[in-house]
């Protein structure tokens, strides 16, 4: 049975806080893919990203999708790039419903300026916002397949949690 909700998007989309406020509205437990991978390697993700390369990062992603994959009943926020894996999207796709984060890039560009560290957006200033639209450009085939998307670049986080709510409704109808 299908029945995890799998929040996926670019970075600073949000899947995090909505997330986590989606699991108490629906009364199951979060896992963030990227918490739980640097949990386990005991490591922040830039650090992994500095010591391991990216493609060490994706292994560990990889088995992480894998593992959760197996579980029902959570709300999962994948990291900004877990879907450009075919497998892990057949997997996330497998074990529940998608829903896209989307958010402009002027907007993912002001977000993640305030959260720190983002080893995928190396540079500052105009050179960080033409990162943020060439990975949205290339990813944007990965995020339409989610099962269903919402923007929230204008909306508040509970406008947003009630209409995906509306959606998973409608959904297991």
């Amino acid at each position: 049975m299908k029945d995890n909700v799998i929040l996926t998007g670019f970075m600073g989309t949000g899947k995090t806080s909505l997330g986590k406020m989606l699991a108490t509205r629906l009364g199951r437990p979060f896992v963030d893919i990227d918490k739980k991978i640097e949990d386990e390697a005991r490591l922040s993700i830039p650090k992994i990203f500095e010591h391991f390369g990216e493609e060490h990062f994706r292994t560990l992603e990889r088995a992480a999708v894998k593992e959760l994959s197996e579980r029902r009943g959570l709300v999962i926020a994948t990291g900004g790039g877990t879907i450009k894996d075919e497998e892990n999207l057949r997997l996330l796709k497998s074990s529940g419903v998608i829903i896209g984060l989307t958010t402009e890039p002027e907007e993912i560009f002001r977000r993640t300026m305030r959260r720190g560290e983002r080893p995928v957006l190396d540079g500052g200033g105009s050179e960080r916002l033409d990162t943020i639209r060439k990975l949205l450009a290339e990813r944007e085939k990965f995020y339409a397949r989610a099962d269903y998307r919402i923007d929230t670049t204008d909306w508040s986080p509970l406008q947003i949690i009630d209409d995906i709510c509306r959606h998973l409704r409608q959904f297991r109808s």
